[in-house]
């Protein structure tokens, strides 16, 4: 990363204002002297900011914590740049899409909850907890969004050597993720206060998240990478959907038509060789998107190779996964976990993970299995999952004739 002596001055500032902010110096201080050394910064120095701030050992749990500082700081010292400009079909204007149709739901929601009072009247809350409820149904379309962020436009950020605002961004992802939840939890047990106190909450950081990758991922994002790079995060969007709408379709693009990569090899090609028979190409392929099971795979070096393009999927996978460190797919809370376990796989220590929860009324059974080669070197991590609620529920028995 290269900067002019006076951009890495201001820089230089720029963190130790951040980091003067975690040592608790006092807010309008730190605004002020803000305010005199930001003019124009760029988007771009947002970016560099952050990364510098981790490649120098702050943790990005502190950093998450001095987001909403941070955004607050920029939104009121700093003059906005224009919303930026992108033709129909780009990536960024579909997010941006997404954000209109999703900010006007959210400025219902908020009407609705001010209009029960403060406190709450129970009387308008039952008779307003159906419309709540489909509002907060509309909202959870987000998710849509917050995946293609996280498996599409974050590995490519990475790839380019932009790791720190991916990790901080999907960590308050989840924030507003526990949010909806406990809303949505609150509107179903019939509690008033609650739903208006988490349903605010959860507002707050949602709007929030909107303004900040208005005004500062989709600028940092549009400075940092060229047609090629979001050609990678266009490709798989569809895999994973929309939220409240449909991307225009037939349009031109700033980005280069991105040509799918084939998913099977031609019949004709030779089989190849297995341990027990043989198959080719397409039949492997094919066999594994018919297993009734989530599986990917993992290799000796922590990057994604494989996952099965099953039709119906239990947890979301698209294509920009493929080459990603495992590390940098799961959320910042989890990642520990995931190391403790590959640690274990790769020292010899365990040959088997097993986990299983109850998620959207489905038991499902996730396990993990270290891949040793005939020598019993580590050659990876094959991931299976399966939803068994079926499965939890039979009883007697069915045998081959019986069918």
């Amino acid at each position: 990363m290269e900067h002019t002596p006076k951009k890495a001055k201001r820089l230089a500032i720029l963190k130790q204002l951040i980091k003067d902010l975690h040592a608790g110096a006092a807010f309008d201080e730190v605004k002020r002297r803000f305010g005199e050394l930001i003019k124009n910064v760029s988007p771009g120095e947002i970016a560099d900011m952050e990364q510098a701030l981790i490649a120098e050992g702050m943790p990005e749990e502190e950093i998450k914590r001095l987001c909403d500082v941070h955004a607050a700081l920029f939104q009121d010292m700093v003059k906005q740049p224009a919303k930026p400009q992108v033709a129909k079909g780009h990536p960024v204007h579909t997010f941006q899409l997404e954000n209109e149709a999703l900010g006007e739901v959210a400025k219902k929601l908020r009407a609705e909850l001010a209009a029960l009072g403060d406190p709450p009247d129970a009387d308008k809350f039952r008779r307003q907890a159906s419309d709540i409820q489909m509002l907060l149904e509309q909202l959870a379309e987000v998710e849509k969004h917050y995946l293609r962020k996280e498996n599409q436009l974050f590995p490519v950020m990475e790839q380019i050597g932009i790791t720190g605002p991916p990790k901080v961004m999907w960590a308050v992802h989840d924030d507003i993720r526990a949010l909806l939840k406990s809303t949505r939890k609150a509107v179903a047990d019939g509690d008033a206060a609650s739903t208006v106190g988490s349903g605010v909450a959860f507002l707050d950081k949602f709007e929030d998240m909107i303004t900040k990758e208005e005004n500062i991922l989709f600028p940092m994002a549009l400075e940092k990478l060229n047609d090629e790079n979001w050609q990678a995060v266009e490709t798989g969007e569809e895999e994973i959907g929309y939220a409240l709408i449909e991307p225009h379709e037939g349009v031109d693009s700033t980005v280069p038509s991105a040509t799918a990569a084939p998913r099977s090899a031609p019949e004709h090609e030779g089989a190849l060789e297995l341990s027990t028979g043989a198959l080719t190409l397409q039949q492997i392929n094919l066999m594994l998107t018919h297993l009734p099971v989530d599986v990917s795979f993992v290799d000796e070096n922590d990057e994604v190779r494989y996952y099965s393009d099953v039709k119906e999927r239990i947890f979301p996978r698209s294509p920009g996964v493929i080459g990603r460190k495992v590390q940098n797919c799961h959320p910042p809370a989890s990642v520990h976990i995931v190391q403790k376990v590959l640690d274990s796989f790769r020292n010899g220590e365990k040959d088997i993970a097993e986990f299983w929860l109850e998620l959207n009324g489905k038991f499902l059974h996730i396990r993990y299995f270290a891949v040793r080669d005939s020598n019993g070197d580590y050659k990876g991590t094959l991931e299976v999952s399966q939803d068994v609620t079926g499965i939890r529920k039979l009883k007697g028995e069915r045998r081959l004739l019986d069918w």
